[in-house]
């Protein structure tokens, strides 16, 4: 199914700007004959109306770059992770900091709230801000916050983001989980996985204490919390 409308994707690339044989560049366009279709011909990115760390599934966010791109021309999606298109221009990259930050702000705007503080499906969304409250979104892509004193937020998911402020806590445990402080005096902890899911490292902090800074989105690597875009 080809369509003409102009898109806005999110596109992985080498840590070069190479994608299957193709050198880019930022700020220019590029063109394909034919029609577009799906894993056959065109250029491949990831619409932003899916989730945005869609992308990870074909580019993982450690040594590659990522960029918004627009698609034009011949398009086809006839693929639910992916749009094919025969005019690709690439417009700014972004950082996985960013694409982190998106994806909150997808989940939390597409979910379904829960009035139980939990959600067990995919694309979830909780949030407790009373005293002692507690979060947890248990499905893949979930996003679990907890504002309130000594509250706790845990996303289980793979995908899953988790963010505390208040003295709460914020924890994840799925693959490619992330976790912010948004005060200090929040206790973060967080899981790396390898892509079969299997358990690799922990990591532990303190907002505020040994380099760990408020507002920034962390993830697990070698057994230490390190800024996600990085």
């Amino acid at each position: 199914m080809s369509e003409e409308t102009a898109i806005v994707s999110i596109k992985g690339m080498n840590a070069d700007m190479t994608c299957r044989g193709y050198q880019f560049a930022l700020g220019q366009t590029y063109a394909a004959e034919g029609e577009a279709k799906c894993c056959k011909n065109g250029f491949h990115a990831c619409p932003t109306d899916l989730h945005p760390l869609t992308v990870f599934s074909f580019y993982p966010p450690a040594g590659s770059r990522f960029f918004e791109v627009g698609q034009a021309g011949s398009i086809c999606r006839a693929e639910s992770d992916k749009a094919a298109s025969t005019i690709l221009t690439v417009n700014v990259e972004i950082g996985v900091g960013d694409l982190v930050k998106r994806a909150w702000e997808w989940v939390w705007e597409r979910a379904i709230k829960s009035d139980e503080n939990h959600a067990t499906g995919d694309y979830g969304a909780a949030s407790a801000t009373g005293y002692q409250g507690a979060a947890s979104a248990t499905g893949d892509y979930g996003a679990a916050s907890a504002t309130g004193d000594r509250g706790a937020a845990s996303a289980t998911g793979n995908y899953g983001a988790a963010k505390a402020a208040n003295g709460s806590a914020a924890m994840t445990n799925g693959y490619a989980g992330r976790i912010m402080g948004e005060t200090e005096g929040c206790p973060l902890f967080c899981v790396e996985r390898d892509e079969n899911y299997d358990l690799l490292s922990v990591a532990c902090g303190v907002t505020g204490r040994d380099g760990i800074d408020v507002g920034v989105w962390y993830v697990c690597r070698d057994g230490k919390l390190v800024p996600a875009d990085v």
